[in-house]
């Protein structure tokens, strides 16, 4: 699943929408209007971050509501900082090593 979501997370148009859930859910067709695309292109970007459970999708009538899932980030937050863990503790030892090795004046 954590390919699939960063899949999803490497598009603009699919950050930007995610970006808009943020303020609650939305109708498609609200979701749809500020961006520059096809209805049936907003469709698709929509079903890449339905597929990657970043976002859930409800029926009410003939209107489709979107919200967000946020909790669908955590793998990917959780990966995130163990790399940046990781990496602090490697740049930590080669600055130490660093300063052990340089001629002190």
């Amino acid at each position: 699943m954590l390919d699939r979501t960063y899949a999803a997370l490497a598009d603009s148009t699919r950050r930007a929408l995610l970006v808009a859930l943020r303020a609650g859910e939305a109708r498609v067709t609200d979701l749809a209007a500020p961006f520059d695309m096809t209805f049936a292109g907003i469709s698709r970007q929509l079903r890449v971050l339905e597929a990657a459970g970043l976002i859930q999708r409800e029926v009410r009538g003939r209107e489709h509501w979107l919200s967000l899932r946020p909790e669908s980030l955590d793998g990917a937050e959780l990966w995130i900082s163990e790399q940046t863990a990781f990496w602090l503790r490697r740049a930590d030892a080669l600055a130490n090593r660093l300063r052990r090795k340089s001629p002190r004046r």
